[in-house]
């Protein structure tokens, strides 16, 4: 028999629902910083993780499907490919693959934008998902994640 395990903390679920969009444009920012300064795809792509298994522990799994609702490997597949798209300019201009072009001109705030941006993109699609991904799976095991077990007296059924 396994009882119910509560971990419902107002406070983290307050802090989690406030820090949502301020690690979401974080991330957004040094994925556009990252191929001049640190950051880029990879490190962007934990910090919008590390926002969506924020919300998976004050609130639970389903929540944390619900900010992305889409398949997270379908995801990863399209980051997968959006990264592979990248040295396709520069096969276009009869260069070798993932050679990069620039914009002569920097943006304020951010910097030189060229194809390596899109290369960064397609990874921070792919380390969302996979990272949440795993996570998912992680919380979703019903010996690892007791917040999810019954308290039923036939073995306690997961609840996720």
């Amino acid at each position: 028999m396994q009882k119910q395990v509560s971990y419902e903390s107002i406070i983290l679920r307050v802090v989690a629902r406030l820090m949502l969009p301020i690690l979401l444009l974080l991330s957004v920012f040094m994925l556009l910083r990252g191929h001049n300064m640190p950051g880029g795809g990879f490190i962007g792509g934990l910090v919008a993780a590390s926002a969506i298994i924020l919300q998976m522990i004050a609130f639970g799994p389903q929540e944390a499907r619900g900010i992305i609702k889409i398949n997270y490997l379908i995801l990863a597949g399209v980051g997968i490919l959006v990264a592979a798209m990248f040295g396709l300019p520069a096969l276009v201009a009869d260069l070798p693959y993932m050679t990069a072009f620039w914009i002569p001109e920097p943006i304020p705030g951010i910097g030189k934008i060229g194809t390596p941006v899109i290369f960064d993109l397609g990874v921070f699609l792919t380390v969302i998902a996979v990272t949440t991904k795993i996570a998912l799976l992680l919380a979703e095991e019903p010996e690892l994640f007791p917040l999810a077990m019954a308290d039923d007296q036939e073995g306690g059924a997961p609840q996720v």
